[in-house]
């Protein structure tokens, strides 16, 4: 099912034995489009300095509640390497975080998670000695992104500039950002349309740009997105077959197995 990144903000997240604190940003994986990290703003017991989470601490997700309930106690947490969310985190910041829950890193194997699909493969896994020496081998640059800050990016198209990005749609199993929500109002009254982020020909994080190789006149004429309606695989069946692009999803998938998106039309 795909997730709006600003509905999902104020999210309440719970420990085994309280509640956290509350979802205030995420980190964005620039080179694989995936939510890495919760950015949680916490309660007074942390002296509400925010904290990362990863969804692979993920025990539950109560979507009509809006919360988060973790496999991690308030005290675990409180006891985390602390990062500051507000620069950019480094590759050994993430090193130390998974050495002190004691999981594999997600990076270095075949998979997006490591070496599954899933955030929970790398807790099914445990520890990996062989995967471990491979990541502290591979321990270059940092590839996180805030979602706020990429949120008001520039669209450039082809020939002209469309608009920017608005919001995100991921994948609330995998964490994987399916979409980039880009506002167009700024051309077309009210208008918001669905571009998939590895569509894009490059990105500027200097000039805070995503370019497209397709015109404004090819953006407005995509498939009409309702931002109060779910996404389903229908439509982007015809999304993906307007842009003449490869679906993402396996060939044996029907357009009836929808995958909905819960996108209001308005946030606070």
């Amino acid at each position: 099912m795909l997730r709006s990144l600003k509905d999902l903000e104020r999210y309440t997240v719970n420990a085994t034995d309280g509640d956290l604190g509350t979802v205030v940003n995420f980190l964005l994986d620039d080179q694989r489009w995936i939510v890495r990290y919760l950015v949680v703003e916490s309660g007074g017991f942390l002296d509400g300095r925010r904290v990362l989470i990863s969804p692979i601490f993920f025990r539950q997700a109560e979507w009509l509640t809006r919360r988060f309930h973790l496999a991690l106690t308030i005290d675990k947490v409180k006891k985390s390497p602390s990062v500051n969310v507000d620069q950019p985190v480094s590759r050994q910041h993430e090193q130390d975080y998974f050495g002190y829950y004691g999981y594999p890193h997600y990076w270095g194997g075949e998979g997006i998670w490591g070496m599954g699909a899933y955030p929970g493969s790398l807790m099914a896994g445990g520890w990996n000695e062989a995967l471990a020496q491979h990541s502290a081998e591979t321990s270059g640059d940092t590839h996180l992104r805030s979602a706020r800050d990429v949120q008001g990016y520039g669209i450039q198209g082809s020939d002209e500039a469309i608009g920017h990005v608005d919001d995100f749609l991921v994948d609330d199993e995998t964490w994987e950002v399916r979409y980039l929500v880009i506002d167009t109002s700024n051309w077309w009254f009210g208008k918001k349309v669905l571009v998939a982020p590895h569509w894009a020909s490059r990105i500027s994080w200097e000039e805070s740009k995503v370019y497209l190789d397709m015109s404004r006149q090819e953006i407005k004429n995509s498939p009409e997105w309702n931002a109060t309606a779910p996404v389903n695989r229908e439509y982007e069946a015809r999304l993906y077959d307007y842009y003449g692009r490869p679906v993402y999803w396996a060939s044996d998938d029907s357009p009836e197995d929808a995958q909905s998106a819960h996108h209001p039309g308005s946030h606070t």
